[in-house]
């Protein structure tokens, strides 16, 4: 079967004869040659129309094709070094062109434009070659966790997306109604797993999740992807070990597939060649211990003021960020105060105001991109803790159950899956992340 031509295999096709099916991307003349920039979707390549060999009537319809116009494009394709695309020294000699569409009036121009109205035009926007960029990339991360989690004896298992209680706290849910009941838009898959572990070992979700967080900050949506490994006999180092080298393996694989992708985007790849297990770990103690001296060493009076923080506190942004320059690749903390987090996270030995819990902060101020933690195996202590939240007891019934028959100790996490684009991208918000973002201003398109 012969292998059908596309721009991202241009480098296979040198010599040959082809014909690209896409749009128009840019035009530029240059008295008798006319640089066409052409996308299939695939990558983005050079054609050139020189007017003696294509003739004046085929140069000026190709002349006055507006951006997005969709045509077919044969011609012959060859090496120079100086073409630019995605992927850069190819280009086609153009011979034949069939027009599908002329585009008259596109709205997003190489000028400009505001995020808003970028955002109004978000199935347009998608074409530009930054966003096709980041999908690209986005679409590989996927894949590699995927793979990871398969190759590593974890079972794929589908988790509801109709729930009838929180798992992550109750100010943040999406109400529904489900028939003659009330019912949410489930933050998570995780309570689910626990009852999966018990029958298949290790498992994960992967889908959407929904938070509805009141937030504006570059770092939230309101709905976004999440994957959920839950593991049974894993302890909190156990937990942590699986983590780096997850994270590890997205990340590289990221680097090896999507080069000239991250290359468009301008990410500095140095900081992610980096990150190799192991990473390093502190606990929460030692973390505000950090925080209190790097607050005390600055002279600068807001980062005085954004670093305020007493122990049993959360961490906010400022937090994260100042914390990750300290290391040169994503960092563990782990012992977060119970209070901090949610209902079934095993409490620490010893130290009830503490919980085996565990984030993983990303560099360059990405901060978390995954939240993970031993959970409770003793029943009696979960009842305990769902009374201390006042969560409805009957719905909950279930849960308890998964340790009053075959408890073990076991662990879960899970990575957000926008946050670690926006993270492998270098990219400013999270917005840009998503195909179609859910914000707390933006329901549409």
């Amino acid at each position: 079967m012969t292998t059908p031509f596309t721009i991202e295999r241009i480098a296979d096709f040198v010599g040959q004869r082809v014909t690209v099916k896409g749009w128009l991307y840019q035009s530029t003349p240059k008295g008798k040659l006319l640089f066409l920039r052409l996308r299939d979707g695939t990558g983005i390549t050079q054609a050139v129309a020189y007017r003696p060999e294509v003739g004046d009537e085929l140069f000026e319809m190709l002349a006055h094709l507006g951006q997005e116009s969709s045509l077919m494009v044969t011609g012959t394709v060859r090496a120079n070094d100086r073409a630019p695309g995605t992927p850069k020294g190819f280009e086609i000699g153009i011979e034949e062109v069939e027009v599908l569409q002329n585009a008259v009036d596109y709205p997003i121009t190489p000028k400009e434009h505001g995020v808003e109205f970028l955002m109004d035009n978000r199935h347009l926007w998608l074409r530009s070659s930054q966003q096709w960029a980041i999908m690209r990339v986005r679409t590989t991360i996927k894949r590699a966790i995927v793979d990871f989690l398969d190759n590593n004896g974890f079972l794929n298992i589908d988790t509801p997306i109709i729930t009838p209680s929180a798992a992550e706290g109750t100010s943040n849910l999406f109400e529904v109604q489900y028939f003659e009941d009330k019912a949410y838009l489930a933050q998570t898959g995780q309570l689910y797993n626990e009852a999966n572990i018990m029958a298949f070992g290790k498992v994960y979700c992967f889908g959407p999740t929904f938070r509805a967080e009141k937030s504006k900050t570059r770092r939230h949506l309101a709905e976004f992807w999440m994957v959920e490994p839950e593991m049974a006999f894993h302890d909190l180092d156990d937990l942590m070990a699986l983590e780096e080298q997850f994270v590890s393996y997205i990340v590289q694989t990221t680097l090896e597939k999507r080069g000239p992708e991250l290359e468009l985007l301008n990410r500095d790849v140095a900081a992610l060649r980096n990150v190799t297990p192991p990473f390093p770990r502190i606990s929460y103690d030692e973390a505000i211990e950090r925080l209190h001296a790097i607050r005390a060493a600055t002279d600068d009076p807001k980062l005085k003021d954004d670093l305020a923080i007493e122990w049993g506190d959360d961490f906010g942004s400022p937090h994260e960020t100042e914390l990750t320059k300290q290391f040169d690749k994503p960092v563990f903390v782990h012992g977060y105060p119970t209070a901090v987090k949610a209902f079934y996270m095993e409490p620490w030995p010893g130290r009830p105001e503490v919980c085996k819990s565990v984030d993983l902060l990303a560099p360059e101020g990405y901060g978390e991109i995954i939240g993970g933690s031993e959970r409770m195996s003793d029943p009696d202590v979960l009842l305990a803790a769902i009374r201390r939240h006042e969560l409805p007891e009957a719905n909950y019934q279930w849960y308890i159950d998964l340790r009053r028959f075959g408890s073990v100790p076991h662990s879960g996490f899970g990575l957000g899956l926008e946050r670690t684009v926006a993270w492998i991208c270098g990219i400013d918000h999270i917005r840009q992340t998503s195909p179609f973002p859910r914000t707390l201003s933006r329901l549409t398109p």
